[in-house]
């Protein structure tokens, strides 16, 4: 049995997961987002599933750009397009044209890359980032008519690329069709003034993909719900309005875990740091090697169960750095070593990334991208 605790990723899922969005996308190519490590899944684990599935690959960074490449070289697999969505400075963009990677301009500070990319005698693909009116980066229908993209003249700019502020709430899209007109205009300002045609758009991300069908333009960038995890409840809502029905999400990761113990303790016995748990009854405990070093939340603590043998088992104790404390009585009859599940389906019971961020009072985003890198992920054929 291990002695840490373990991701599973569910290739069936995932493959399912892109099927809904291909029909939803119509005729436009689907990409998937794999920043942040894969919301949490892991890069190359969850690359070794998506790679032959998916059209478009978008990154945050040239480290994750180049650990891609490299996977390609080493398992001798066709380069799939990718494109850098971050910042990239003008080092970094000589070494992705070399690898053949996509990147995006998205101020006045990208004429440094510009100008190192001149000098090298090199060229890649450049996606102009337009602020359409979230306010972070782009740049802004205003800045093209003064000229702030001009320095791209004679660059190889083939896409076009926003992202949305508020797309989740089906009667709260006035915003998002502004953002839109917004787009277009910022289209018809780079043909004007960089003389560029045939640009790639892509603007809808998994909400917008959902609920807002004239954002779905040549590409779809799908993030979270690639992994079967809806962008927000209003986003499932909406989605019945707009298609009909609610399309089928299945998770991608399930979160085991092993026992380190399993033992008695007597009636009036305290818990974990602080003493804010006291056994009422003589109480079998589990001790789970998971804590919040490995992403487990600590304001879980009091509230969150995990499962064990199709059962609910409440976490008792604050959660450790390094470890949980479940009362397992009425779920084992011995003290043999057991398997917990802290996200994922055990029988009839499921404990959703939704769920367990209710507990911690944040969002199923933060949830899953904090689980630690160190963590070993599998992957496995049958949906969690």
């Amino acid at each position: 049995m291990p002695v840490a605790s373990w991701l599973e990723l569910s290739s069936s899922a995932y493959a399912h997961n892109v099927a809904t969005f291909r029909k939803v996308a119509g005729k436009a190519r689907v990409g998937v987002v794999l920043k942040g490590n894969a919301y949490g899944h892991g890069l190359l684990e969850t690359l070794s599933i998506a790679h032959g599935l998916v059209d478009v690959i978008y990154v945050i960074t040239p480290f994750e750009a180049a650990a891609i490449r490299k996977w390609e070289r080493e398992n001798a697999r066709e380069r799939r397009e990718v494109l850098v969505i971050g910042a990239v400075s003008a080092d970094d963009v000589v070494e992705l044209a070399r690898l053949e990677v996509s990147v995006v301009a998205a101020d006045r500070g990208f004429e440094a890359a510009v100008n190192a990319l001149k000098a090298a005698n090199l060229e890649l693909d450049i996606h102009v980032h337009l602020d359409t009116g979230l306010g972070r980066e782009g740049f802004t229908r205003a800045g093209l008519e003064k000229g702030e993209a001009d320095f791209l003249k004679g660059a190889r700019v083939r896409g076009v690329m926003s992202h949305f502020a508020n797309t989740e709430d089906v009667t709260e899209q006035d915003y998002a069709n502004t953002q839109l007109a917004n787009f277009e205009a910022g289209e018809v300002l780079l043909h004007q003034r960089l003389g560029v045609v045939g640009l790639q758009r892509h603007f809808a991300a998994s909400a917008a993909a959902l609920v807002l069908p004239p954002a779905r333009l040549d590409v779809v960038r799908v993030g979270i719900a690639m992994y079967g995890l809806w962008p927000s409840a209003e986003t499932r809502l909406s989605a019945r309005v707009v298609l009909g029905e609610v399309p089928t999400l299945e998770p991608v990761a399930s979160w085991k875990a092993p026992s380190q113990v399993v033992k008695w303790l007597p009636a009036g016995s305290y818990v974990g740091y602080g003493c804010t748990y006291r056994c009422s009854a003589d109480t079998r405990v589990a001790v789970l090697p998971v804590g919040y070093w490995d992403g487990y939340p600590r304001l879980a603590s009091g509230k969150a169960h995990v499962l064990v043998n199709g059962q609910r088992c409440p976490i008792i104790g604050r959660v450790m750095m390094n470890h949980l404390i479940v009362d397992v009585t009425h779920a084992v009859k011995d003290e043999r070593p057991l398997t917990a599940t802290l996200l994922g389906r055990d029988g009839d019971e499921v404990i959703s990334a939704e769920t367990l961020s209710a507990w911690a009072q944040t969002i199923h985003y933060e949830t899953m991208t904090r689980l630690g890198p160190h963590l070993r992920r599998v992957v496995v054929q049958a949906t969690p």
